[in-house]
């Protein structure tokens, strides 16, 4: 599973500098996505005998079938049938509140539909080989698991992950411990498309630990942020990093205070790996900036790095800038908020 969480080759030729406000015109890439509910086809089931409707399923769509069992339940390959049906069956007694609460909310799916399908046309005009699966998978699994990803043949939806922030499932101590409120007040349902968008990319140019420089992961990380902006042109930039729509006002606001914390603790050019792991990762705040200020603060600023060098260079594809070095980015836009 390719995780989380053709068009005429021409395409790959045109612009990456369309205006931030001005999306491409993207309505001649053909995009067809169907949808399949495994999370109705396992919790709707009226079966006496778990045992053969997942032998059924198994049959019908093995590959999902298998991923879910084995990979997102965790069951052991080496169980008897009727010991795998019964540890399937206890998660789906367990989890019928959250199945209840997402049919709610995605009893019918259209809408998120055409958001991925409309996503997956900007991943296509900015990367014209890149291979788009056929279809769409939604499921319910464990919320302390995984969510959102690519498959080979799916785009693969976790409707657990994107029931409102104020879930109830969400507050426990269990979730909590691995997906705290600066994380898990993005589980909405519009947050879907977004999910997408960054598999795709990240299915596209693997992101790979490095030992490059603070600022250097600064710029790879912003080099993300810009082609997500340009596969979502109408999604806010704060939903695009995670941050709440103050903490971005307040980023805007402060970006040169930002910059300034970098320049004078001489933390640009630091290698070590906890120091960037306080500004690269997801975290609740930045300390050195106040109790307000977002977490991964070094993305912020790397985001704007790129924006300045794009300025500059609007000729630029995206293919093109996410190969570029991030040393010569940063040297050539020459940020100074």
């Amino acid at each position: 599973m390719r995780k989380l969480f053709i068009v005429a080759s021409i395409v790959s030729l045109f612009l990456f500098s369309c205006d931030a406000d001005k999306a491409p015109d993207v309505s001649h890439i053909k995009i067809d996505l169907v949808t399949e509910r495994f999370d109705k086809k396992l919790f709707d089931t009226t079966t006496t005998s778990l045992t053969s409707y997942l032998q059924q399923l198994q049959s019908t769509d093995p590959a999902f079938t298998n991923i879910f069992i084995y990979q997102v339940l965790g069951a052991d390959p080496k169980w008897p049938a009727d010991t795998t049906a019964a540890y399937v069956n206890l998660f789906v007694n367990s989890y019928r509140s959250v199945y209840a609460d997402a049919q709610k909310i995605f009893n019918d799916f259209s809408t998120y539909e055409k958001d991925i399908e409309k996503t997956m046309q900007y991943v296509k005009y900015y990367f014209p080989k890149y291979k788009v699966p056929g279809k769409i998978v939604t499921y319910i699994g464990p919320a302390d698991g995984e969510g959102d990803g690519i498959g080979d043949s799916a785009v693969i939806v976790g409707l657990h992950y994107h029931l409102g922030k104020d879930n109830p499932v969400y507050k426990t101590a269990l979730v909590q411990a691995i997906y705290p409120e600066y994380i898990s007040r993005t589980f909405e349902p519009d947050h879907i498309p977004v999910n997408i968008a960054k598999q795709a990319l990240n299915d596209i140019y693997p992101e790979t630990e490095s030992d490059k420089t603070l600022v250097n992961q600064m710029v790879a990380k912003g080099k993300r942020l810009y082609i997500l902006k340009k596969f979502l042109p109408g999604t806010a930039d704060y939903r695009l990093i995670g941050y709440t729509e103050q903490q971005m006002k307040d980023c805007d606001k402060n970006e040169s205070r930002i910059w300034d914390m970098f320049v004078k603790a001489n933390l640009l050019q630091a290698i070590d790996k906890n120091i960037l792991k306080r500004y690269i990762e997801e975290g609740p705040k930045t300390d050195e900036l106040g109790e307000g200020a977002p977490g991964n603060i070094g993305s912020y600023t790397g985001w704007q790095i790129v924006k300045k060098y794009m300025e500059k260079k609007p000729e630029t594809t995206a293919e093109q800038l996410i190969k570029l070095d991030e040393e010569m980015i940063f040297q050539e836009a020459k940020y100074k908020p």
